[in-house]
C-alpha cells in the first residue's frame, strides 16, 4: 500500500509556482512612496527612535513602543518560564539569529528570566530612545543576531513606580479564568530594582473526534475525546542593577514559577465492526506538577583604555512530574484501572561564562573567553498494567509492574567552550565578524543504562555585512552550528501522542548533530520610516542528523527512538514586509507579511526512500495589520497565519502521520482611557480553526507495507477571548 515519497519533487514545483507572487510582492512594496516624513537619525547601520516618535501613540509600556517600530514584533508573553535544557537549549552562547532585546546595552543573565520578558514591566515614560542595531561590534553584549533592539532608559529615573495588569480569559466551553500581574520598580541611589509577580491562566479545553477505517476500507471505530487542562502559571521574578561607578556595574536576577497542569480526559469509543455498534468509555486522571527556578548575575568592568571584562553565571532547575491513570468506565458507574504511568524528571543547569574584549588596532576588536556548563537530568518512570501474571503492587496503582528499559536514569554533561571573536570595521559601510569556537563535552549516563562518551567539535563562523546605502543592507553568513542533544531523548518517556502506546524508548548512543549554515539576507528600510522589507535565503547541510530510528530488540517487540541517521539538506526562502500605508494617506496603518517557502530532503531510516524532515512544513504565508488612531488613543489589528499543508509529516517504525490546519486568525482592540489605563481585548483562534492528523498504521514494520488501518483525527480548542486592564502609578 505504501509508495515511495515524492515530496521533494512536489515541493520544488510548489516553490517555482510561488516565485511570481513573490516577485509581485516585492514590486508592490518597493513602489510605495519613499518620501513622506522625516527620516530617523542614523549612525551607520543603526536606526534611532526617540521617545518623541512614540508620543502620539500614548504608549504605556516598553512593549507598546517596540511593537510600533516597523519590522519589530514581540509577543507580550515573551520570556515566560518553561524553556529548559531538556529540549536541547543548554548553555548560553554569544548570541543568536533573529531579534535580540537589550536594556541599556545589556542582556539579562537568564534563560527563563530574560530581557524580552521585562518589556511589559518597564514604563514607557522611563525610556529615552530605542535603537535598532543592524551591525556587529565588539561593544555589543550579543553577537550574530540579525538585528538588536536596545532599550535606552533615562539616566534619571523616578524613585518608584508600580505597574499592574488584571485579565480574564473566556474560553469556548464558557469557562472563565482570571489572572494578573503586579510590577514594582524603584531606584535607590545607584541601585535599580524591578520585581514582578504574575498569575497567567493557561486553561485548555480540547475536543477531538477520530474516525478510522481498516485496510479494506471497512469502518473500524470512532473516538470522541474531551480533554481539559486546568493550568495557571504563578511567577515571581526580580531584576537588580547596581552601578558601582561609571565603569563598573553588576546585575542579579531571580525567578521562581509554579506551572501545575492537572488534566482530565473523557473518551468514548464506538466499535463500527459490530452490529449493532457497541460503545466503551474511558476516563483519565493526570495530576501534574511543574516548577522551575533560576538565578543569574553578571559583572562588568570597563577599563580606561576601553577594554572590557565581563563574567556571568546562571543556575536553574526544572522539576516535572505527573501520574497518568486510565480507567474503564462501565454502564453501572463502576470503574476498573487499566493503566498506571508515573513519570518525573529534574533538570539542573549551571553556567559560567567570562570574556575579555579589547581593541587591537584601529577598527579591529577582539573578544576572547570561555563558557562552561553542567547539565544534569534525573529521570524516573514506572508503568503498571492489568496483566494476568505477576504480583500487583500498590506503588503501581494496584496493577502489575512492567519493566521499561532505560526508565530510571541519570544523565550528566560537562561542556567547555573556549571562543575568540574578531570584529573588523573594514570601512564606514562594511564590517566582518569572525568567530572561532571549540566545544568539548563529556556525557555520562548511569542507572538502568551506563555509558560515557566525549565529543569535540570546532565551530567557525564568518558574518559579513555591507551597508550599500543607509537603507539597504546585505548580510552573508557562513557558520557551523552544533545542536545540543535533547536530554529526554536519552531516556524512556511517556507517549502523549498515541493512545495505543504508553511509552517511547530512549537512545543512549545519541551524538550531537551539526550543520553548515549558508545564509544570505537583504534588508531594505524604506525612507521616512515607511517600513522594512527583507529577503532571506539560506540552506542547512546536516551531518549526524537526528530523526527516529529502529532500536527494536526483536521482531516481536518493535521500538523506535531518536537517533543519528546521516546527512540531510534544508532550503528556505523568506520574504518579509512591514510597511506603513503612507501611499494611501494612512501612515498609522502598519501591514506585516511573511512568505516562506521551504524544502528538505533526507533518506528515511525505515524505508530507505528520500523524504522531507519530520515535522517540517512546506512554508507559510502570514498577513496582518495594526491601525493606530491617536485621536481616540485606540489601536486594533488582526493576524492571519496560513501554513502550507501537504508535507508536515512524521515517519516512525510502524506508522506515518501527517498534520494539517486551517488558517489561524487572532485579533485585538486596545483603548487607552482615563489616567493612562489601557483596556485590551484579544481574540485567539478567531476562525475556530481545527487541527487535523491523519495516521497510517501498519502491521509490524512499516517497510513491510502491510497497512492495518487509516485514522483521521481533528481537534479544536475553540475561541479564547481575553480582556486585560493595565496601567501604572
Amino acid at each position: 500500500m505504501h509508495t515511495s515519497n515524492n515530496s521533494s519533487r512536489s515541493i520544488k514545483n510548489h516553490c517555482l509556482g510561488l516565485i511570481q507572487p513573490l516577485l509581485l510582492s516585492v514590486a508592490l512594496i518597493c513602489l510605495s512612496p519613499l518620501g513622506m516624513a522625516q527620516d530617523n537619525a542614523r549612525d551607520g547601520s543603526t536606526v534611532v527612535y526617540s521617545a518623541e516618535y512614540f508620543a502620539e501613540y500614548a504608549p504605556v509600556t516598553a512593549l507598546d513602543m517596540v511593537n510600533r517600530i516597523p519590522g519589530m514584533s514581540v509577543e507580550s508573553n515573551a520570556g515566560s518560564p518553561g524553556s529548559n535544557a531538556s529540549r536541547g537549549g543548554r548553555g548560553l552562547g554569544s548570541g543568536g539569529g533573529g531579534t535580540v532585546i537589550l536594556i541599556n546595552g545589556k542582556r539579562t543573565a537568564g534563560k527563563n528570566n530574560n530581557t524580552q520578558g521585562q518589556l511589559v514591566r518597564i514604563n514607557a515614560g522611563q525610556i529615552e530612545y530605542i535603537e535598532i542595531i543592524r551591525g556587529t561590534g565588539g561593544d555589543l553584549d550579543v553577537r550574530g543576531s540579525t538585528q538588536i533592539a536596545n532599550i535606552v532608559m533615562y539616566a534619571e529615573q523616578p524613585s518608584s513606580s508600580i505597574s499592574y495588569e488584571v485579565n480574564a480569559d473566556y474560553y469556548g466551553d464558557k469557562e472563565t479564568e482570571p489572572g494578573g500581574s503586579l510590577s514594582y520598580s524603584a531606584k535607590a541611589g545607584d541601585l535599580n530594582i524591578l520585581v514582578n509577580a504574575s498569575a497567567e491562566p493557561k486553561y485548555e479545553h480540547r475536543e477531538s473526534y477520530e474516525r478510522s477505517i481498516l485496510s479494506d476500507f471497512s469502518p473500524n471505530d470512532t473516538i470522541s475525546e474531551d480533554r481539559i487542562r486546568d493550568q495557571i502559571t504563578y511567577t515571581l521574578s526580580s531584576n537588580l542593577d547596581y552601578q558601582f561607578s561609571d565603569n563598573t556595574s553588576a546585575r542579579f536576577n531571580a525567578l521562581y514559577a509554579e506551572n501545575d497542569d492537572p488534566t482530565t480526559i473523557d473518551r468514548l469509543t464506538t466499535n463500527l465492526q459490530t452490529s449493532p455498534n457497541t460503545s466503551s468509555r474511558q476516563r483519565e486522571d493526570i495530576p501534574g506538577t511543574l516548577s522551575n527556578w533560576e538565578i543569574g548575575g553578571d559583572f562588568e568592568h570597563r577599563f580606561n583604555s576601553g577594554n572590557r571584562l565581563k563574567a556571568l553565571f546562571i543556575a536553574n532547575e526544572n522539576d516535572t512530574a505527573n501520574t497518568r491513570e486510565r480507567f474503564d468506565v462501565f454502564s453501572d458507574g463502576s470503574e476498573s484501572r487499566n493503566l498506571f504511568l508515573d513519570s518525573s524528571n529534574i533538570i539542573q543547569e549551571r553556567i559560567l561564562r567570562a570574556s575579555y574584549t579589547m581593541d587591537l588596532i584601529q577598527d579591529h576588536n577582539l573578544e576572547f573567553g570561555a563558557e562552561s556548563a553542567q547539565t544534569i537530568l534525573d529521570s524516573e518512570l514506572r508503568l503498571g498494567l492489568p496483566l494476568s501474571t505477576g504480583a500487583a503492587s500498590t506503588e503501581f496503582g494496584g496493577l502489575v509492574p512492567v519493566a521499561v528499559p532505560n526508565a530510571n536514569t541519570k544523565v550528566e554533561e560537562f561542556r567547555y567552550e573556549p571562543f575568540a571573536i574578531h570584529n573588523w570595521r573594514i570601512n564606514s559601510r562594511m564590517s566582518l565578524e569572525t568567530a572561532l569556537v571549540y566545544e568539548f563535552s563529556e556525557i555520562e549516563q548511569s542507572g538502568d543504562s551506563s555509558n560515557k562518551r566525549d565529543f569535540g567539535i570546532f565551530k567557525p563562523k564568518i558574518d559579513y555585512r555591507f551597508d550599500i546605502t543607509p537603507q539597504l543592507q546585505l548580510r552573508m553568513l557562513i557558520e557551523k552550528v552544533v545542536r545540543q542533544i535533547n536530554f529526554v531523548d536519552f531516556v524512556a518517556v511517556t507517549d502523549n501522542e498515541d493512545d495505543d502506546s504508553n511509552t517511547q524508548a530512549g537512545n543512549t548512543e545519541l551524538r550531537p548533530d551539526f550543520w553548515w549554515n549558508y545564509n544570505f539576507l537583504a534588508e531594505y528600510r524604506l525612507p521616512e520610516d515607511t517600513g522594512v522589507v527583507s529577503a532571506n535565503i539560506y540552506t542547512h547541510h546536516h551531518k549526524d542528523f537526528r530523526q527516529r530510528i529502529d532500536v527494536s530488540t526483536s521482531e516481536d517487540d518493535l521500538a523506535s527512538a531518536v537517533g543519528n541517521i546521516g546527512t540531510g539538506n534544508m532550503y528556505v526562502m523568506d520574504l518579509k514586509g512591514s510597511v506603513r500605508l503612507s501611499m494611501f494617506d494612512m501612515p498609522n496603518v502598519l501591514v506585516t507579511s511573511l512568505l516562506s517557502v521551504r524544502d528538505s530532503e533526507v533518506t528515511d531510516p525505515f524505508l530507505g526512500t528520500e523524504r522531507s524532515f519530520n515535522n517540517y512544513h512546506r512554508g507559510q504565508f502570514d498577513l496582518g495589520f495594526r491601525h493606530d488612531v491617536p485621536a481616540w488613543k485606540m489601536n486594533y489589528g488582526l493576524k492571519w497565519n496560513n501554513r502550507f499543508d501537504g508535507d508536515f509529516k512524521r515517519w516512525d517504525i510502524d506508522d506515518i502521520e501527517s498534520d494539517s490546519q486551517k488558517p489561524f486568525v487572532t485579533a485585538f482592540l486596545e483603548v487607552i482611557a482615563f489616567n493612562n489605563t489601557t483596556f485590551r481585548l484579544d481574540i485567539d483562534n478567531l476562525g475556530d480553526s481545527p487541527q487535523c492528523r491523519e495516521r497510517e498504521r501498519f502491521v509490524g514494520h512499516v517497510r513491510d507495507g502491510i497497512l492495518e488501518e487509516l485514522e483521521k483525527r481533528c481537534s479544536n480548542t475553540g475561541r479564547i477571548i481575553s480582556l486585560k486592564v493595565s496601567g501604572n502609578f
